[in-house]
């Protein structure tokens, strides 16, 4: 070895930046990015995974171990079965759009996996220019519902500035996942958060509905030391492992109103004496998203 080849290591920690297939594309402690392949046992390995790794004799780079995750953002495959999207991630950023329209009950469920993780959750609303002859007013009520129950809501247009240094802020030091609906525009805002990177960025079908840019969930690093991953944008966004606590505890609405119905195991659907239906009557729970509680309690497993 000359004096000026550059050294590199031959094990240590790791952050797994995307995945191909079987490998890996993990970005070492000392900011070198290497192919890895990973054992059988860890092919379970998420984008923004910290995993430690080790070169072999003939060269390749090998994912030995992963490190104890914070969280994992999850949802089924096409079998019924989880599927990992991210881990160690701090805040959801829900990004939803005038055109294609909103989807509120996926926008609830990712609210759910928000509070599962535990992550914090921004409500990214894309196209703002589209609003004035796209948003109904029913659209304008689930919105404002949002705002009610303490989610933060941003207007922004991809392509426009507005908005996007206050992501940023939200973001901070953190990791954050840009998740939503194909066709709302995630990359190209996630394209004006790193101006520097190649991003791609689809547009959206004649027929209103979203094509698949990201293929893969990819991590970048932002200039101020936080962390974004771009996730692959989806038609629909179900949970695993749903249960009837999890859900209760994905609407927290419900939490000062909890303790007060008449029976202890109420589902708050056709039992008599619910406080939290009569809140909804009355408009101190938001009816609208009452409603879609009601549709998520009906697809639990019996």
């Amino acid at each position: 070895m000359t004096e000026n080849t550059p050294h590199l290591a031959s094990s240590g920690d790791g952050q797994v930046i995307t995945r191909f297939g079987a490998e890996f594309l993990i970005e070492t402690s000392e900011g070198e990015a290497i192919r890895c392949t990973a054992r059988r046992k860890l092919d379970h390995l998420a984008c923004g995974d910290r995993v430690r790794w080790e070169r072999q004799m003939q060269g390749n780079a090998a994912v030995t171990a992963m490190l104890p995750r914070k969280n994992v953002l999850e949802r089924p495959d096409f079998r019924g079965k989880p599927r990992a999207i991210a881990a160690n991630v701090d805040l959801l950023i829900v990004v939803a759009s005038w055109q294609p329209a909103p989807v509120w009950e996926m926008l609830d469920r990712y609210l759910i996996a928000a509070r599962r993780l535990p992550a914090d959750v921004l409500l990214v609303m894309n196209k703002a220019d589209l609003r004035s002859t796209h948003a109904t007013q029913e659209a304008e009520t689930c919105l404002h519902e949002y705002g009610r129950i303490g989610c933060p809501v941003l207007h922004v247009s991809a392509g426009q500035p507005q908005g996007i240094d206050a992501i940023l802020n939200a973001i901070g030091e953190r990791t954050a996942i840009v998740v939503g609906q194909s066709g709302v525009g995630k990359s190209s805002i996630a394209a004006q958060l790193l101006p520097h990177t190649d991003i791609r960025i689809g547009a959206v079908a004649d027929t209103g509905e979203g094509r698949h840019t990201t293929t893969t969930a990819t991590l970048y690093r932002l200039p101020a030391n936080g962390t974004l991953i771009d996730s692959p944008g989806v038609r629909d966004f179900g949970l695993t492992g749903l249960d009837f606590a999890t859900l209760e505890a994905g609407f927290p609405e419900f939490r000062p109103f909890l303790g007060e119905c008449r029976f202890h195991n109420c589902t708050h659907n056709h039992e008599p004496g619910c406080a939290i239906k009569a809140a909804a009557n009355v408009g101190d729970i938001p009816p609208q998203r009452f409603t879609r509680y009601q549709s998520l309690l009906a697809g639990l497993p019996r």
